[in-house]
């Protein structure tokens, strides 16, 4: 049998490329934390082998596996701190780290310009409710029921703040560089869960910002509000607050106590998560 070369075709050159097309690299993932919520069972918290054909920057693989960009820190490859663009090769061990807004990592290599000290919010559409809560508690969160995912992104890179949603590929948008993807389905445990998560207990400032259009709410006389008020609102209360923005007029009605109590269970739960991080140390 002889081969025949078709068209200058060298046979023996064309099966050495095949063979090298076919050739598979490995990398072993580790996922730290909370990451693995984004994993399937059989990947959480075990290291694995994950197979490539081609390289790619860590950042592109990161986000195939299924875990947002702007839900990391830090990321380790075979013991060395490296940014989003290094390129995977074959061999290497990578062990990939949430955020640790609480916690001082300096000494590694942060993934982005500066953690976002102050919070700041967007959220998506999803939130409404857990954006009126933010605002209860004092807390700049932008929310508009008619922005599409693009809008978002660039309304948190363009304002520098964090990008809260229920949505894992507006995560990983590349302009999005700061941003949390909230578990929970209700409200009330979706504020506990970001207040937890971004060690916000310590800066509630209740009533302090309209739930209505985000805007800070400023100290105001009776008698500066008292034609827009009720008979009965004017008979019982004395001290008002009024919004910047939309000039909504507040005052310590009935919902204050369902408030204060949702504020000691975020204090309580805060202080619990606290204690448990010593005893972790």
């Amino acid at each position: 049998m002889f081969a025949c070369a078709v068209d200058g075709a060298d046979p023996t050159a064309a099966a050495g490329s095949r063979r090298y097309a076919l050739r598979v690299s490995t990398a072993r993932f580790r996922f730290y934390e909370e990451l693995n919520d984004f994993l399937p069972p059989e990947r959480r918290k075990v290291e694995f082998a994950h197979p490539f054909r081609h390289r790619g920057s860590i950042k592109d693989m990161i986000e195939a596996l299924g875990v947002p960009h702007t839900e990391i820190e830090v990321i380790l490859v075979n013991g060395e701190s490296v940014g989003f663009d290094r390129m995977v090769a074959d061999g290497d061990r990578i062990s990939v780290y949430p955020m640790f807004e609480a916690f001082d990592v300096t000494p590694l290599l942060r993934l982005r310009e500066r953690p976002l000290r102050d919070a700041r919010f967007v959220l998506d559409v999803q939130l409404g409710t857990l954006a009126r809560y933010l605002r209860l508690c004092g807390f700049d969160a932008m929310y508009r029921s008619d922005w599409r995912d693009e809008r978002l992104a660039h309304f948190a890179f363009a304002e520098r703040r964090v990008l809260l949603t229920r949505d894992r590929e507006l995560l990983k948008r590349s302009v999005v560089t700061h941003g949390y993807f909230v578990r929970a389905d209700k409200p009330r445990l979706q504020l506990a869960e970001v207040c937890s998560r971004l060690d916000l207990a310590g800066r509630i400032a209740p009533y302090t910002r309209c739930i209505r259009c985000n805007a800070p709410l400023e100290d105001v006389t009776k008698a500066a509000v008292a034609a827009t008020l009720e008979p009965a609102t004017r008979r019982y209360y004395d001290t008002f607050r009024r919004c910047t923005g939309c000039q909504r007029v507040y005052w310590r009605g009935s919902h204050v106590a369902r408030m204060e109590r949702l504020l000691a269970e975020l204090a309580t739960k805060a202080k619990m998560e606290k204690e448990k991080e010593k005893e972790a140390k």
